[in-house]
């Protein structure tokens, strides 16, 4: 059962051209496709309604003819840290979660976004990955997610986003157009007029797709979930190396890196005696050679089934340590939200 009228068409789905000869073709002037396409895109409208510059009439007529498939919100959940975990309901009924992390200290407002119902690569560790993919999300329920998540920034902590992250539920190179169109909807200046460079995407790595981001020029930050630095572990723990090994995986972000010259980091999970020794360390330092790369060692959250414990602090220090004797850049990032399950590789519509 969908949560709309499935006989009308979702007028986000249109662009700002389409859109104009919609009203051309309903006997209205083009100025207002302008102007409804700003109340979508720039004021984030989820009702006819609230269109108020626009004639009762012509809110009608659109309202009998389209739908606004807005997200809506399904639950929310605050960690004692401060982290806010969302989950939201589509309007076909599947559920998705965004993250809101906030840094105060560092003026750093961040969301996780999710782009995808569900994932189809199966990463040992993440909760998301023993979910089936069901579908993409299309462009405009990325862009809910970045505008409810900004309102309940600015309502729990005075302040906007500053950052966007696509390292939610997904893959967002699997979902490569729509990922895009949100992005362009999210830093276009009749959207919400974000800057590019406060955006990354996090991919599991998919060299060909990486590669297509290369040649779009797209200026948003690339990050790599890596966790491994050798092909055996990144097998063992992420099917996708196996389409995708590394000598692959660094030929695609160095032809990135040349065409961009976009920030890349590494994304690198510790897992206690797996990933976390210094001969590891050594491993994934090599990899860091090819082009300038910031590393992101993260504390692995345990999930149901998993195998895995997470490293203990002195192991991370040492291993953070190890890395910056080799002049690499490295951050060591704490979980939060675990305690609603909302860190890294948590999310699964708990």
């Amino acid at each position: 059962m969908t949560l709309t009228d499935t006989d009308k068409a979702d007028i986000r789905q249109l662009s700002l051209k389409e859109l104009q000869e919609v009203f051309l073709g309903m006997d209205e002037k083009k100025f207002r496709a302008k102007q409804v396409y700003e109340w979508l895109w720039k004021k984030g409208a989820r009702t006819f309604t609230e269109m108020t510059n626009l004639s009762k009439g012509l809110r009608e007529k659109l309202e009998a003819r389209f739908a606004i498939n807005a997200i809506i919100t399904d639950e929310v959940q605050h960690s004692q840290d401060g982290t806010i975990k969302s989950r939201f309901r589509l309007h076909d009924g599947h559920l998705i979660e965004s993250v809101l992390i906030p840094v105060p200290a560092d003026n750093r407002y961040t969301v996780c976004v999710s782009s995808q119902v569900g994932c189809s690569l199966s990463c040992t560790f993440c909760a998301t990955g023993r979910m089936k993919r069901l579908r993409n999300l299309d462009a405009a329920e990325i862009y809910d997610q970045v505008v409810m998540v900004n309102q309940q920034c600015e309502a729990h902590f005075g302040h906007p986003l500053t950052n966007i992250v696509y390292m939610g539920m997904g893959e967002p190179l699997l979902a490569y157009k729509n990922v895009l169109e949100s992005i362009d909807r999210i830093t276009n200046e009749d959207g919400l007029n974000m800057s590019p460079r406060r955006i990354t995407i996090s991919t599991a790595g998919i060299a060909k797709m990486i590669k297509r981001l290369a040649e779009d020029a797209v200026k948003v930050n690339l990050a790599l979930s890596l966790h491994a630095a050798d092909d055996t572990k990144r097998n063992e723990i992420m099917p996708i190396n196996e389409q995708n090994n590394l000598e692959t995986l660094m030929e695609a972000l160095q032809y990135y890196y040349q065409q961009t010259r976009n920030r890349i980091s590494y994304e690198y999970i510790t897992f206690q005696d797996f990933n976390d020794t210094l001969e590891d360390a050594d491993r994934l330092a090599r990899l860091c050679k090819n082009f300038p790369v910031r590393v992101n060692i993260i504390e692995y959250n345990p999930i149901d089934g998993a195998p895995f414990r997470k490293s203990t602090e002195h192991r991370i220090d040492d291993f953070a340590r190890h890395l910056r004797d080799q002049g690499i850049m490295v951050t060591v990032r704490r979980s939060r939200g675990k305690d609603i399950d909302a860190a890294c590789g948590q999310l699964a519509n708990k």
